[in-house]
């Protein structure tokens, strides 16, 4: 395909500047390949962005995702990234009433301590010793299926080979989750902490025949080569401007305000054509890679659109005066909000919540789970505000699928937020909004995101934070060699639709450039 006339011819051209467009800007330059990035955005970053939400407020917060697991070291090594991030001495608290009083179950702080956690709660020794003997479990697979993201994809039969323990293997590629949780555990606010890690922006029952609760799952609890996730020092920002650095650095172009609207290829070569708000322009490459859901690819290429995608959550950032006492005094609130802090989660809590939303309903009693930033990473706060001890909340809401929204996304995103703190409210010793800043303009410093929110946003169909169903990190028929390929020789997928993408990783970044690199 010659390139027009006026036309600027690349070895690659990216299309969207979110971390994964990035990750591959940035391994590609550092080969020495010529790179044009086209960001529609006013910046780089997609949703892995730090933003001062509230007016006149000089707290910068990760306004879309915000914890870091599945970010591979080897991409930060690689590309020399000034990047960093820190653990969280809590895992989790989860509140709760039983007899008649406040309680609930602290993780982390130390073994000793966690199972003490566990006796107050449960009575006995049995739930901790079940915990330790299923984490450990995931811990294996993660430790044998984590190296293997930025590798070329298993076969299916390799992939239970590397992690070769049978009992694993049945649990987390086989039967439904709920099958392993409920075998494992009989306390039902455990099965409940234990499950959510399967229901991260995935609408899906324990049950579910499909398991893409069980694919969630394994990308939640394998990150790292150990499951843990960690607090982005600077906000999620911070990773995504030192990629955008590194890539900078390397000899990519990267350019902001350019929407991409069609590509033409023939296998060998492509034109990408954008449009500016001085009109529009094309560029030529050798491959072209699209960092952007399957959807927005087939739009480009005009192949047949995909199977629509949902996404099934909510995202509120909030900036307190000081966080809230809890009716459970035993805790410290410092402790409680360091790690994930689930409410409503229960295991038939989250079973019932799934019912009513896949019933057209609200959930009554709405799961989610909270974490502060600013514990563990004061620095996204200014001075002021962190001498005057304000800190952030990020919430993150299950099973509330965006077809809820469809008839009035403002209204029944107001009730949902209502009914959400509602739930936080009930375990609390004094209401939330007696702890929420005010703006500059005097409003409640909270937004609230929901999945049509992010579609209209960033583009993400449904607002589904994969942009699809989450794939097994293994080949199938259609996969191709790293998991990016499609139907086009020389156009290549880099966002999270691809195999073994979702959540920030880097990971189809990372593969999309492998791939071009071994074509020569």
């Amino acid at each position: 395909m010659p390139a027009n006339e006026g036309t600027r011819t690349y070895d690659t051209v990216i299309v969207g500047g979110g971390h994964n467009g990035l990750v591959a800007a940035a391994y590609l330059a550092r080969a020495g390949r010529s790179v044009l990035l086209l960001e529609r955005l006013g910046h780089t970053g997609g949703a892995a962005v730090s933003t001062r939400p509230f007016a006149g407020v000089d707290a910068r917060l990760s306004r879309y995702s915000y914890l870091v697991s599945l970010l591979p070291e080897k991409i930060v090594r690689d590309l020399g990234l000034d990047f960093h991030v820190r653990g969280r001495t809590i895992s989790s608290y989860t509140p709760v009433d039983r007899g008649g009083r406040p309680t609930g179950l602290l993780v982390g702080g130390g073994e000793q301590r966690t199972r003490e956690a566990f006796a107050r709660l449960t009575g006995g020794e049995r739930e901790y010793d079940a915990w330790q003997r299923f984490y450990g479990m995931t811990a294996q697979v993660a430790q044998r299926v984590f190296p293997t993201l930025t590798e070329p994809l298993p076969t299916r039969d390799e992939l239970r080979r590397r992690i070769d323990d049978d009992t694993a293997w049945r649990a987390l590629f086989e039967e439904p989750i709920g099958v392993a949780v409920e075998e494992n555990f009989s306390d039902d606010l455990v099965r409940g902490v234990v499950l959510t890690d399967a229901l991260i922006g995935t609408f899906a029952d324990a049950h579910d025949t499909s398991l893409a609760q069980n694919r969630c799952f394994l990308y939640h609890v394998i990150g790292g080569g150990t499951g843990a996730w960690d607090v982005p020092v600077g906000g999620m920002g911070a990773l995504t401007d030192a990629l955008a650095t590194a890539a900078r650095e390397a000899g990519a172009v990267l350019v902001t305000g350019h929407e991409a609207v069609r590509i033409d290829t023939d296998g060998h070569t492509a034109e990408v054509t954008y449009r500016t708000a001085e009109g529009e322009g094309v560029a030529a490459a050798r491959h072209v890679l699209v960092n952007a859901s399957p959807q927005e690819l087939a739009a480009l290429t005009g192949d047949p659109a995909p199977e629509p995608a949902e996404g099934a959550q909510l995202k509120v950032n909030m900036l307190l005066t000081r966080l809230p006492r809890l009716r459970d005094s035993s805790v410290d609130p410092r402790e409680a909000f360091a790690g994930t802090f689930h409410i409503a989660e229960g295991y038939e809590q989250l079973a019932t919540a799934h019912a009513q939303a896949a019933a057209g309903e609200l959930p009554a009693t709405p799961p989610s789970e909270i974490y502060c930033h600013s514990l563990t990473d004061p620095t996204i706060l200014g001075p002021d505000l962190a001498e005057r001890g304000y800190q952030t909340l990020t919430l993150f809401g299950l099973h509330t699928p965006a077809r809820l929204f469809a008839g009035d996304n403002d209204a029944v995103r107001e009730e949902l937020l209502k009914s959400t703190l509602a739930q936080l409210d009930a375990h609390l010793a004094e209401p939330l909004t007696d702890c929420l800043a005010t703006d500059a303009d005097g409003r409640p410093c909270i937004e609230a995101k929901t999945p049509l929110d992010l579609e209209r946003d960033l583009r993400l169909p449904g607002g589904n934070i994969f942009h699809r169903a989450l794939s097994w990190p293994y080949a199938q028929e259609d996969t191709g060699r790293w998991g990016v390929e499609t139907r086009h020789p020389n156009v290549l997928l880099c966002g999270a639709g691809a195999v073994r993408g979702g959540g920030v990783s880097g990971v189809p970044g990372h593969n999309a450039a492998m791939a071009v690199l071994e074509r020569g």
